[in-house]
């Protein structure tokens, strides 16, 4: 028997929000955490008070160990290079 948690795909993305900042966050289902980001209280601290948001950049990881290395590697870019992986997209 195969864990399934194990084997979800994991999303590394990054949100626009509505001052024109960079949000860098990982998860293993982005329309929920989208909604989460734009409604309600599970969203990020830093995205409720910038909402709306909308979803610039994203790439699946083959698991959360994975996403999490790759966004902090985004999370340490420059602004100009976040928009330069973005643009890439």
């Amino acid at each position: 028997m195969t864990d399934k948690k194990n084997n979800e795909n994991w999303v590394v993305y990054i949100l626009e929000c509505s001052d024109n900042t960079l949000y860098t966050g990982i998860t293993n289902n982005l329309e929920k955490r989208l909604l989460q980001h734009n409604t309600g209280t599970e969203g990020a601290k830093y995205t409720r008070a910038r909402r709306p948001v909308k979803c610039v950049y994203n790439e699946e990881q083959k698991n959360r160990s994975d996403a999490t290395k790759r966004e902090l590697i985004i999370k340490k870019l420059s602004r100009v290079e976040k928009l330069k992986l973005i643009n890439s997209m």
